[in-house]
C-alpha cells in the first residue's frame, strides 16, 4: 500500500467511525462523528467569557445595562475623540451628544468612509469560546466596507446574541448563509513580517465592544481597559 492509499484509508476509517461511546454524547451531532454542536455552559456565564476572550485579543471591552448604553456609547466616542461616525440603517443610537455628527453609512465610497472617525454597528451573533463577533449585513450592521475601512469600530452586542461555541453560531447564521459574513476576533492585526505585530492592516486598528446585559454580572479581569503593549 502506498503512502497516499494509507492516508486515505485512515481518513475513511475515521469518517465512518461512530462516537467514542464514553457516555458523554450530550450536545453531539447525530452524524456519527461525535462533533459537539452545543454545550451545557450556563448562559449567564457567556458575556463574561466573551469579554475575557475579546480582551485577550486586545479589544476594548465595556459592559452596560440597557439603560446605561447611551452613556457608554457617548463615553466611548469621547475617549476616542470621534466626532463624525458612520451608523448603518437600522441601528438606533438615542442620546448621542451634540458633538457627534452621525453620517448615514449606506452607499458611502471607501474614501468617504476612510475620512470618518469611526463606525458604530450592532452584531448578528458573538461566540464566547473564541471571542468572535459575526456580522451578517442585516439592518444595524452595514456592509463589509463600513466595518473594514474606518480605523475605529464600536460594536454593540446584546447578551442574548452570545453563544458558547462555533457550531451554535453557525446554526443561528444558517438563514443568511448565502450573505457575506464578517467574522471579527479583535482588531485587525498581522505578524507576517518578522513576527512583528502590526495592527490596522486588513481592517480597524481599534475594536471596542459594549456588551449589553440585562443584569449586572461579575467584572472580568482586563475588561473595560484599553489594550496595552
Amino acid at each position: 500500500m502506498s503512502t497516499r492509499e494509507d492516508i486515505l484509508a485512515t481518513i475513511r476509517a475515521a469518517a465512518s467511525a461512530g462516537p467514542a461511546g464514553n457516555g458523554d454524547d450530550a450536545g453531539r451531532s447525530a452524524g456519527g462523528h461525535g462533533y459537539r454542536t452545543s454545550s451545557g455552559r450556563a448562559r449567564a456565564a457567556l458575556p463574561g467569557l466573551l469579554a475575557e476572550r475579546l480582551s485577550d485579543y486586545r479589544a476594548i471591552v465595556r459592559r452596560a445595562k440597557p439603560d446605561e448604553l447611551p452613556d457608554e456609547v457617548n463615553a466611548a466616542l469621547t475617549r476616542r475623540g470621534a466626532r463624525r461616525i458612520a451608523v448603518p440603517p437600522g441601528l438606533e443610537l438615542p442620546g448621542l451628544t451634540e458633538d457627534v455628527e452621525v453620517v448615514a453609512a449606506d452607499g458611502l465610497a471607501p474614501d468617504a468612509l476612510d475620512a470618518l472617525d469611526g463606525v458604530v454597528t450592532g452584531a448578528a451573533v458573538a461566540i464566547a469560546e473564541t471571542g468572535t463577533i459575526v456580522l451578517d449585513g442585516a439592518p444595524g450592521q452595514g456592509t463589509r466596507a463600513v466595518t473594514l475601512v474606518p480605523d475605529y469600530h464600536l460594536c454593540i452586542v446584546r447578551s442574548d446574541q452570545i453563544v458558547h461555541m462555533v457550531p451554535e453560531a453557525v446554526a443561528r447564521l444558517a438563514p443568511c448563509a448565502n450573505h457575506p459574513l464578517t467574522w471579527i476576533s479583535g482588531p485587525s492585526a498581522t505578524s507576517d513580517i518578522e513576527l512583528n505585530r502590526v495592527e490596522g492592516v486588513h481592517g480597524p486598528r481599534t475594536l471596542e465592544v459594549i456588551i449589553v446585559s440585562a443584569s449586572a454580572e461579575p467584572p472580568v479581569p482586563g475588561a473595560g481597559q484599553s489594550p496595552t503593549g
